[in-house]
């Protein structure tokens, strides 16, 4: 009302003190202010009568450059604030908030070289003048592509293993998980293999789901989930003991053991996470139209998608509880616990989705969901709940028996690991 009576008043002082506090009580409370900043702006530009003057003094080796303090440098037209490696890092650091769609990665082999490409939404001042180096890599390139896509290359004699992941929603980490010093002068370290080990002290607990008795989804062919995902949980197992992860499995072999069971050895070794691995399954009627990759974290379902893949995993655990008495006990969960495993779904779902695009550009992101899973529900750690695909479907079925696939799932879920404790030591 203030601001409205100066603007019938045209009083043009007091229309730029309530315009100002309108800004700042509407950031206070997320309110849309944009047209209130133009207004400002216009006011400040019909200010500034003198013109700002720019002093250059050349040196010897820079010129430089004294402006008013409201000048606004050219820098600012740039997004991106700094980039700089450290240790087997390339750490991007944004002036405002990115997403995952901000990054596209290709995979190049240039004669005898091997390139693993980003191609960055946005732009950087010294990216010409910026030189990265990574010890143990042959060479990292950084440029301008166009005005809008900064590209960062990664070249060596052999298969680079990068991956990527967002930090505080203005940072971007480019890692290098395994290093071979084949650039090394020395003789001595010429073959030596360097392999970088996040998991340290780490303790995780794989649950490789239903088993024995209990066979899970059944799809064609006599595809069962049981056997698709012990193998994914043995070869997912081999990844990380290499990383230097401490890991324990619930079942290591064609064993049934009982829902509520499974998280006891997770507790009992102090684990810091909790992982069970499942495949998904439906009806022979949408047996053809449902795929895709899913990861879930314990909470109360907030969809019947959710609810139904919960009702499947939940089957063979028998509970003597009605469904309101469910919904109370997991609305008294630990909620620092639920935003933990919340987190960690999302670099296992990201990290395992990007593995098998590599495979297949046709892999369905299911995304990262809630569920109400008794499987979880025991465990003192964050933990999740992964389906890697649909047993059901006559071709992701196909996919989830091979080799290949398996080793592919196993290795975006170890790198979507590595990536949570990477933000969440």
């Amino acid at each position: 009302m203030e601001y409205l009576k100066a603007v019938l008043n045209s009083d043009k002082n007091k229309e730029i003190t309530n315009l100002k506090k309108l800004i700042q009580t509407g950031k206070k409370l997320n309110k849309n202010i944009k047209k209130y900043e133009i207004e400002l702006n216009k006011y400040n530009k019909e200010k500034a009568t003198t013109p700002i003057k720019i002093i250059k003094r050349k040196t010897k080796t820079n010129t430089i450059k004294k402006v008013s303090k409201n000048k606004i440098t050219s820098s600012s037209k740039y997004t991106i604030e700094s980039v700089e490696s450290r240790n087997n890092m390339v750490i991007i650091d944004f002036k405002t908030k990115i997403s995952k769609s901000y990054v596209k990665f290709m995979e190049k082999k240039v004669n005898n070289a091997y390139q693993d490409i980003y191609d960055i939404k946005g732009n950087f001042k010294d990216a010409y003048p910026t030189k990265l180096k990574i010890n143990g890599v042959k060479q990292i390139v950084i440029k301008q592509e166009d005005k809008n896509t900064l590209r960062i290359l990664f070249e060596d004699n052999y298969n680079l293993k990068t991956i990527y992941f967002l930090v505080n929603d203005k940072r971007l980490i480019l890692k290098v998980l395994d290093i071979k010093n084949s650039n090394s002068k020395s003789t001595s370290t010429k073959n030596t293999k360097v392999t970088y080990r996040p998991g340290l002290n780490k303790v995780v607990v794989l649950d490789a789901g239903h088993g024995g008795k209990d066979p899970g989804g059944i799809g064609p062919r006599k595809r069962y989930e049981k056997i698709v995902v012990f193998k994914v949980t043995k070869y997912l197992e081999s990844y990380l003991k290499k990383r230097g992860y401490k890991v324990y499995l619930t079942r290591n072999k064609d064993k049934f053991i009982k829902v509520r069971n499974r998280t006891v050895l997770a507790n009992k070794k102090k684990a810091d996470i909790f992982i069970s691995i499942h495949a998904n399954a439906i009806g022979k009627a949408k047996a053809h139209k449902l795929k895709g990759i899913e990861t879930f974290f314990l909470s109360p379902a907030r969809s019947e998608r959710a609810k139904r893949v919960a009702a499947k995993e939940n089957g063979s655990d028998v509970r003597e509880m009605s469904s309101s008495t469910k919904r109370a006990f997991l609305e008294s969960l630990n909620r620092p616990r639920i935003t933990a495993s919340h987190k960690l779904s999302i670099d296992i779902q990201r990290n395992m989705l990007f593995n098998a695009r590599k495979l297949y550009k046709d892999t369905v992101d299911g995304g990262v969901r809630e569920g109400p899973f008794w499987v979880l529900v025991g465990a003192q750690m964050p933990s999740v709940l992964i389906e890697l695909g649909y047993i059901t479907h006559p071709e992701e079925s196909r996919r989830l028996y091979t080799k290949k696939y398996q080793k592919a799932l196993a290795e975006g879920i170890a790198n979507g690991i590595d990536s949570y404790f990477l933000k969440n030591p």
